[in-house]
């Protein structure tokens, strides 16, 4: 049944060969999977919607749920962005190791346009066109500083096993 849905996705090694994953648990709102590289990898990291493939790896890892999220906030707390711009500009800070699918993007705004972390207003883009613009409320700010604080936490106890084990 999996292997039907991902081969019409069109994942593809640079062999040209299709890979198949297993979904993610089902018992979390959004949780994403993770391919830990070295940083000369020629591949980016893509997020999908439930995971993140790296190409030339087997199985990928959990990643923390809520990653997308706080990439997200991170993104627009300096000023409003459309949904093209947020992944972009991840891309570009992540320096290209990074790129978040419409179908992870668009789900997470959502959810956090839901939660009331973040406000979305229609405007015009650069080019003339019309979209919607993404912003952090007040509890949005909150909860961005909230989860950034818990991610370098979180960090720095995984750094410090990796550095002992």
């Amino acid at each position: 049944m999996f292997k039907r849905r991902f081969q019409r996705s069109g994942i593809t090694s640079p062999e040209g060969q299709s890979r198949y994953y297993s979904p993610a648990p089902t018992n979390s709102v959004c949780s994403l999977r993770l391919a830990v590289v070295p940083r000369t990898a020629e591949y980016p990291l893509t997020i999908y919607n439930r995971f993140v493939d790296y190409l030339q790896m087997g199985k990928p890892s959990d990643l923390v749920q809520g990653t997308l999220d706080l990439l997200i906030m991170r993104t627009i707390a300096l000023g409003p962005k459309h949904g093209w711009a947020i992944a972009k500009r991840i891309e570009q800070i992540s320096d290209k190791v990074l790129q978040v699918q419409q179908g992870s993007l668009y789900p997470a705004l959502h959810r956090l346009e839901q939660q009331g972390w973040i406000k979305a207003e229609w405007a015009r883009t650069e080019n003339g066109r019309e979209a919607k613009f993404y912003s952090l409320t007040k509890a949005g700010q909150e909860q961005f500083e909230t989860e950034k604080a818990n991610w370098t936490r979180l960090s720095g106890a995984i750094n410090l096993v990796l550095r002992q084990a």
